[in-house]
């Protein structure tokens, strides 16, 4: 009799990845139907913390029943593919209509470095900038460190070419990658926002307090604007107030929100 068995490893395996499968699926078809949308969340002020800096516009990707589909299932999988280059484009777009929508806001929106030189990218962000010029000088764009260390070159250029036009650059994520530092000095960041890993309990962490003083420094030689993400306590937020840094992001001081306080004022207003 033939003994037939199935490995309990083999089978998880195979589930796993019919699993991320489906979700990549999912994906791919919310974004070839436009069912997206923005979460925002507020950056800021360490020193006044009432006071918001800017908002960063977390782009949300639906399922077919209109729930949010977790980013970390799919971004890493999509992110060289043309469903990570279109979603870019999507998060523009949307963002952009949001800036010409309220005159009085700033707007940070992500971009990976593969998006550079996407010509669907580079249309919407010109048509944005055309029907409404003030959004340039609204508008930042964020880059992860690990995303601008790919095509460091081209990076430097992009940006130079865009700031020249008004719109503010963030380095995201820093500490979490390997930027050379030959390339830092060329980059020309406005904005960098210290990877969330250091931040987390840094009020008892030591090790992570040298080495977040030292990114500090970093920055403030550089004339950048420094943002701390991932700031989740008071004690953490304090800490960070003391060693300098201008802004701080995180569940502390706002969660992301599909529905913005802008929003909800017009809503009561109809």
């Amino acid at each position: 009799m033939l003994d037939i068995r199935i490995n309990p490893g083999n089978a998880l395996d195979l589930a796993i990845g019919q699993r991320d499968a489906q979700v990549l699926n999912m994906v791919q078809e919310a974004v070839r139907h436009r069912q997206v949308m923005l979460a925002f969340q507020p950056v800021v002020q360490a020193r006044h913390p009432d006071r918001i800096a800017y908002y960063e516009g977390l782009i949300r990707v639906l399922d077919e029943t209109g729930r949010i589909i977790p980013a970390r299932d799919f971004i890493n999988e999509i992110e060289d593919t043309e469903t990570g280059r279109i979603l870019d484009c999507l998060a523009l777009k949307k963002g952009l209509a949001t800036l010409s929508r309220q005159p009085g806001l700033r707007l940070a929106i992500n971009l990976s470095a593969r998006s550079i030189g996407y010509r669907k990218w580079i249309r919407t962000l010109d048509r944005g900038i055309e029907r409404n010029p003030t959004v340039a000088e609204r508008l930042i764009l964020e880059i992860t460190e690990s995303s601008a260390m790919l095509v460091p070159e081209l990076v430097v250029h992009f940006m130079s070419d865009l700031q020249s036009k008004g719109i503010s650059f963030a380095l995201d994520d820093f500490g979490a990658g390997y930027t050379a530092f030959r390339h830092f000095k060329q980059f020309n960041f406005d904005i960098l926002k210290i990877d969330g890993q250091f931040i987390r309990e840094i009020a008892t962490d030591v090790d992570s307090q040298v080495i977040t003083r030292a990114m500090v420094s970093i920055a403030q030689q550089f004339d950048m604007f420094t943002v701390a993400e991932f700031v989740e306590t008071a004690e953490d937020a304090a800490f960070l107030c003391e060693v300098g840094i201008d802004c701080l992001q995180g569940y502390y001081c706002g969660a992301p929100t599909v529905s913005p306080e802008w929003e909800r004022v017009l809503r009561h207003r109809a």
